[in-house]
């Protein structure tokens, strides 16, 4: 079986090197952002079905695909599930594009998208979101002398777009993925790249505001709504 490239599929887009059906792809990342600069790489993610009958072998397809010639990284849609009830920023994203970003659009992968706060739990997206931006900033204070300036602004500018997005998404149980404001976070990895020490009031009122916040999110995620639909998914491709 190979992927079905989907109606509005771009050059560029997925290309035919798997053996499962990609139920939902689209643009991420920095374009996403829009902190997309000239020499940005476009990076894609998609998630894909595989023939339910494979996986009960013993020998079970990869459940990751990834590719750099375009950047593109493929997930099964089981692993995919897991990410995202993990809480993983970088693949739950994929939920929360605007429209106009997916390229590829299937009935099963709208309803993944209609069923995404069924996903999501207070604890869960605040130690994924915090705790990433906290790894960036550790990177940035232990930093290799001779990294340029631009991966320091560029660490810096997610780290910011870590911990906003996440707080969005902890006090309102939505996500903007495409931010209102790129100019600031520009700015702010400008400053980081000139005095990295200037993440640490940045962190630490990070922190706070957490700790203050009150999470619309449930403690847990509903997960008999994302078997359903999981399920759904197996159901339908038994056999590929």
């Amino acid at each position: 079986m190979t992927i079905l490239d989907g109606a509005g599929a771009g050059a560029g887009s997925v290309g035919e090197a798997l053996p499962g059906v990609v139920l939902l792809s689209g643009v991420v990342g920095s374009t996403a952002y829009g902190l997309a600069g000239p020499d940005s790489d476009v990076d894609r993610l998609g998630m894909f079905a595989l023939p339910t009958v494979s996986l009960l072998g013993l020998h079970t397809p990869r459940d990751s695909q990834v590719s750099t010639d375009p950047d593109v990284t493929l997930h099964e849609v089981g692993k995919l599930v897991r990410l995202a009830l993990g809480g993983n920023p970088t693949a739950s994203e994929l939920l929360w594009l605007p429209d106009d970003l997916y390229e590829v659009r299937t009935p099963l992968g709208d309803e993944a998208i209609a069923i995404r706060t069924a996903f999501l739990s207070a604890p869960r997206v605040r130690d994924a979101y915090l705790g990433y931006a906290t790894q960036q900033f550790r990177k940035l204070l232990s930093r290799d002398p001779a990294a340029s300036t631009a991966k320091v602004a560029k660490h810096a500018r997610h780290l910011m777009r870590l911990v906003e997005q996440g707080y969005e998404l902890y006090t309102t149980g939505h996500v903007s993925i495409r931010l209102a404001d790129p100019e600031r976070f520009r700015a702010f990895g400008e400053r980081v790249a000139a005095d990295p020490e200037a993440t640490r009031p940045f962190m630490a009122d990070a922190e706070n505001r957490f700790a203050k916040a009150r999470s619309v999110l449930a403690d847990q995620p509903d997960e008999r709504v994302v078997e359903d639909w999981l399920l759904r998914v197996r159901r339908a491709f038994w056999e590929g």
